[in-house]
């Protein structure tokens, strides 16, 4: 079973109004100031995995900071799992700064069907992940519910993107740290979290993190998918492409192409996201 744990979809509304939205949340006007920054419809989405042979897709939101934008969000990739069964397991977004209204859209969400929270974006929504203060009731709160929660990650070093941030390494580990009984994803390889699991204590750390690949050739060599499942295990991968950002075929070929044991490629794949979602 193949399946893409980090994609995007949006109310087609967002495209045809654009400007609109970009005005109403920040985090919007970060990722799609730019008329060349792809926004995708769930019938896209599902075209998209189609041809790359992908059987499901987690489908997410953004770190919205309008409300309103993010219940609209949110109700729209709600509302594409009935239209596409089985095609697309719903994550919701929301604000953890927020407070009491972040926590009432998380547990709404979860209500209808939501199997996680994300993507958080904290640097366009205001926040540090390591601020227990803001975090600490949204992960209570997923931990209750049995809710991932997957966020947005970056690289210390390197070139600048759109939306890059600051949520580096350092803030990730006193992240995962204080929370240390909920299921977490890393998107993006987790800024490049999982080469310091070379250090013991980092690698104990990271025994119930995922990391997934997502837009992973826009910023590594295709060589991590040897060396970061050599340093966290292939177990702990998950296949992401960040759609529209990329199509997931190009990941898979990445994948595919790498010198990891079948096994291993299987679980990257698909398995891992298989086990960790509970899809039969």
């Amino acid at each position: 079973m193949l399946i893409d744990f980090h994609t995007h979809i949006l109310p087609p509304s967002f495209a045809r109004e654009r400007g609109r939205y970009l005005e109403r949340d920040a985090t919007l006007r970060a990722l799609f100031s730019s008329p060349r920054s792809p926004m995708a419809t769930a019938e896209e989405l599902v075209a998209a995995l189609d041809e790359a042979g992908v059987d499901t897709a987690v489908a997410l939101g953004y770190g919205w900071t309008s409300l309103e934008v993010a219940q609209e969000a949110n109700d729209y990739i709600l509302a594409s799992v009935a239209r596409f069964p089985g095609r697309i397991v719903p994550f919701c977004a929301v604000n953890p700064a927020w407070g009491e209204p972040a926590l009432r859209e998380a547990e709404r969400c979860a209500r209808l069907g939501a199997r996680g929270i994300g993507e958080l974006h904290p640097d366009t929504q205001g926040y540090r992940l390591s601020d227990p203060g803001v975090m600490g009731p949204l992960i209570d709160l997923a931990r209750a519910l049995g809710l991932i929660v997957l966020t947005h990650a970056s690289e210390p070093v390197g070139h600048a993107y759109a939306g890059k941030g600051a949520t580096t390494p350092a803030l990730l580990m006193d992240f995962i740290q204080q929370h240390p009984r909920v299921t977490i994803v890393c998107a993006h390889w987790g800024g490049g979290l999982p080469f310091y699991a070379l250090m013991p204590e980092v690698r104990a750390a990271l025994a119930s993190v995922y990391f997934d690949t997502a837009a992973s050739p826009f910023l590594y060599d295709s060589k991590i998918f040897t060396v970061a499942p050599a340093l966290v295990g292939a177990g702990h991968v998950l296949l992401g492409s960040d759609y529209p950002l990329m199509k997931p075929g190009r990941l898979i070929r990445q994948v595919a192409a790498s010198p990891l044991a079948e096994a291993d490629k299987q679980a990257i794949l698909g398995g891992n996201a298989q086990r960790l979602l509970g899809i039969p």
